[in-house]
């Protein structure tokens, strides 16, 4: 039954190869993953990693990103997809839910759930897409804390903890990296500066911070959208790609739904769609087949 209904790998082996990875010299390209199948599929394809948005995952409730999901939905839908795909998964988790206790709580509730590591921001509770503007940040001391209380409560040591800074966007780059420093002090394993423009914004971050560093290659951002190879050679460690399959998904599904709606008929959307087949090569039908008839292919003799 190996790697049938959950992943086989074990948190702490997850955790152990995220962190090599981070230090590996290769980037590692997380993915966002909108369900499990999505990530069983980002496994498949032979990424290193998977992430969960937080903005995607409010998405699919019909949500705006403005910090209305909580600390239990967001655990949650990310054990589901920490627990059937072997890659380490990393979380959004937002500004912690709450105050630097809270943060607490988070790690503890993550590393309960398989689940490889989390960002947490400096964003003023409750938080806002890091895209958009009009954000507001906390002062960097409170930030501070906020982490410090993460990395007390962690039991697991390879569990990483990102500190995410959204300071570029409001008081210059500059600023960011000097809050970037103070959160790697603080003890922060990974830093994630959002909303960086060029190649040289990237590049001046990484000259000026010494642990990993993570990218965010988001659609219809402030970033410009740089290559893994680029990113690689800059000197990042980490790149995510946080609402990419959500965007796919419901770019496709709009398209179908009208041509329903227009036709009457979904006959023209089939060769956009995953086959019967090939979903059910994914899910491993096969393999559970066999592990069922093995199961119950037998028969019970005497007087049993």
């Amino acid at each position: 039954m190996t790697g049938l209904i959950a992943a086989t790998t074990s948190a702490t082996d997850k955790r152990i190869a995220f962190r090599a990875g981070l230090t590996s010299g290769k980037i590692q390209r997380l993915p966002g993953a909108i369900n499990p199948l999505t990530a069983k599929l980002i496994q498949e394809i032979g990424f290193e990693g998977v992430y969960v948005s937080g903005g995607a995952f409010s998405a699919g409730l019909g949500l705006p990103d403005i910090g209305l999901t909580t600390l239990t939905e967001v655990v949650a839908h990310s054990r589901q997809i920490a627990g059937v795909t072997d890659l380490p998964v990393l979380i959004d988790a937002d500004t912690g839910f709450g105050e630097p206790m809270s943060a607490a709580r988070t790690v503890l509730a993550a590393e309960d759930a398989g689940i490889a590591g989390l960002h947490l921001e400096d964003q003023v509770n409750p938080k806002r897409c890091g895209h958009l503007d009009g954000k507001a940040i906390v002062p960097t001391g409170e930030m501070v804390r906020r982490l410090r209380a993460a990395v007390t409560a962690r039991r697991d040591p390879n569990f990483v903890i990102c500190a995410r800074t959204d300071a570029a966007g409001i008081d210059g780059i500059d600023a960011a990296i000097e809050r970037a420093k103070a959160y790697a002090d603080a003890g922060a394993d990974l830093i994630f500066t959002e909303a960086l423009n060029t190649e040289a914004d990237f590049a001046k971050f990484r000259a000026a911070v010494d642990i990993p560093l993570l990218a965010n290659m988001t659609e219809f951002g402030k970033s410009q959208l740089i290559p893994a190879q680029t990113l690689e050679e800059i000197g990042f460690n980490a790149v995510i790609y946080p609402v990419t399959t959500l965007r796919l998904a419901m770019g496709a599904i709009e398209r179908g739904l009208r041509e329903i709606h227009e036709t009457g008929t979904q006959e023209g959307q089939l060769d956009q769609m995953q086959t019967r087949s090939r979903l059910y090569e994914l899910l491993e039908y096969e393999r559970y087949n066999e592990f069922d008839s093995g199961v119950f292919n037998f028969t019970l003799g005497g007087n049993q």
